[in-house]
């Protein structure tokens, strides 16, 4: 349908302008009913939007700020792949204490979300140990040495317990910050994963030990040469990921 699906938001809608969104989705500025809102336009299936506009949802409820969906005229998070937004205010991280209140809020992401159900058709780091495909993931598209070394890993971090990573944090413009409050925007890489993988912060902001540090930034590497296969970042984070 593309965006005359917001028609389902009621008759005093519009978009605005373009955004910066993510390389699967058409993100815009909106006005809904005269509030500025955000809409993100993409291919993702109902399932997968379901579990990330509950999880938006439930975090908004627990206190963190995050982008809520603003529901159809009928009730409805989403309608035809268009998920619609509030719109927040602030500006990136800028200094190491900066990033300190975004590792606090992260830390507190992990807390609330222990145990939630994996993103439908997602795997984490850990299930790439014996799957070959998750999502955007395809390890059959990588050279079998880079398979190994990545592998190898993910390896170090099996056996931890699991939550809801956003999964890519350390990007200034997912972060929208002012003096009172951190937000976290463009959850499309948000799954179920070990927590340390959104903890390699600018600085080591989240005060990881060296060896807790070198295990994360390590696995961190690995699963952003994965998603990310088929362009000159990946490969360059594949070359960052040792042999071990």
């Amino acid at each position: 349908m593309g965006w005359e699906a917001l028609g389902q938001w009621g008759e005093d809608v519009a978009r605005v302008e373009p955004l910066a969104g993510g390389v699967a989705n058409d993100v815009w500025s909106v006005r809904v009913n005269g509030r500025l809102a955000v809409g993100r336009l993409g291919a993702r299936s109902d399932g997968d939007l379901a579990w990330e506009t509950e999880l938006l949802v439930y975090l908004d409820r627990e206190g963190l700020t995050v982008p809520v969906p603003i529901p159809t005229t009928d009730g409805r998070l989403f309608a035809d792949g268009l998920v619609v937004m509030t719109y927040l205010d602030g500006g990136p991280p800028e200094t190491q204490a900066d990033w300190r209140r975004v590792a606090g809020t992260l830390r507190e992401l992990h807390r609330l979300t222990r145990g939630w159900p994996q993103r439908p058709g997602w795997r984490s780091s850990t299930d790439l140990l014996h799957a070959e495909t998750g999502t955007r993931i395809d390890l059959g598209a990588m050279p079998a040495e880079g398979v190994a070394r990545c592998r190898a890993a993910w390896a170090r971090l099996s056996g931890r317990q699991t939550c809801v990573v956003h999964g890519d944090p350390n990007n200034p413009g997912n972060v929208r910050m002012t003096a009172n409050q951190v937000a976290l925007i463009d959850w499309d890489e948000s799954h179920v994963d070990v927590p340390d993988l959104d903890l390699v912060l600018p600085d080591n902001a989240a005060g990881l030990d060296d060896g807790a540090h070198d295990i994360a930034a390590q696995a961190s590497a690995a699963w952003e040469a994965a998603i990310c296969w088929g362009d000159d970042y990946a490969v360059k984070r594949l070359a960052e990921v040792r042999a071990v």
